[in-house]
């Protein structure tokens, strides 16, 4: 079975300016392929797919370099600025490194949190899917709620959700996450990442237990074909290392079948992204 990390990053804290990160987080050193290959190996983890952490053009070609570089780097989902007139340029000039799969914009950080629907990023989402490449939803569940409202209106796009929407695990909330999640689960052309669930928690102390109901919840919803696991390395170390995160899932999802366990653990993230495995 091969097995894919569908959500990682890697940054350079002099490089680019990650103003998401606090002054003083943990997460401010360097994180590059050396720190991750290893973490792979020891988990059984054979490829992963880089995801853009800094929104510029700019690391977006860096990320390509890395995969270019490095065997396991198997796809990057990069950034462009979705409401560029000449955003269909910038995408030939990238289309051109076969490693570069998809697009992703810090949605869940936007003041507006209708600025997806603005004609500007519909008239990028409309050129994305034109181009056969993928979407990764940045999301919120107070953002859920609009994602059909996109969908209507590009509605071949090749998208998928990350973190399951970020649903409030620590306090056990489900709605309306759930209910805005299931209509969003009707879209076929939609998938849903297992990632970035254990900082949802409470980081000091969450159980497998505490993200069993989510990951059950989604399966339900999406089926086995439509959701790939993600370890959002390195944001996850704020509340577990590698290795546990990919142990978590192992253990939520031992009771499915084997064809169920390869398509969660790398086909649906092989297909999704086109990958040349």
């Amino acid at each position: 079975m091969i097995t894919v990390d569908s959500h990682q990053h890697f940054w350079e804290i002099n490089r680019f300016d990650y103003e998401w990160m606090d002054v003083d987080s943990p997460l401010k050193s360097n994180k590059t392929p050396k720190d991750l290959e290893p973490l792979m190996s020891a988990s059984n983890v054979d490829y992963c797919v880089t995801v853009q952490a800094h929104q510029s053009i700019e690391e977006t070609k860096w990320l390509l370099k890395l995969a270019e570089s490095n065997d396991f780097i198997t796809g990057v989902v990069g950034w462009v600025d979705l409401a560029d007139p000449k955003v269909g340029k910038i995408l030939d000039d990238l289309q051109n490194n076969r490693y570069f799969k998809g697009i992703r914009h810090l949605w869940h950080d936007e003041d507006d949190e209708k600025w997806m629907l603005n004609p500007g990023p519909l008239n990028g989402l409309r050129e994305i899917s034109r181009r056969g490449l993928s979407y990764d939803f940045l999301v919120r569940p107070n953002h859920l709620k609009y994602i059909p409202i996109i969908m209507d209106s590009v509605p071949n796009l090749n998208a998928v959700i990350d973190h399951i929407g970020k649903p409030n695990i620590s306090t056990k909330q489900i709605e309306p996450w759930l209910s805005d999640l299931r209509k969003v689960a009707s879209i076929e052309s939609i998938k849903c990442k297992l990632s970035g669930m254990v900082t949802e928690t409470d980081m000091k102390s969450w159980t497998v237990n505490e993200l069993s109901p989510y990951v059950h919840h989604v399966l339900a919803m999406f089926g086995q074909d439509r959701v790939m696991i993600g370890s959002d390395w390195p944001v996850c170390t704020l509340a577990a290392d590698y290795n546990r995160v990919i142990a978590s899932f192992q253990e939520i999802l031992k009771g499915c079948n084997d064809e169920a366990k390869r398509y969660i653990f790398g086909r649906t993230a092989i297909e999704f992204y086109k990958l040349d495995i």
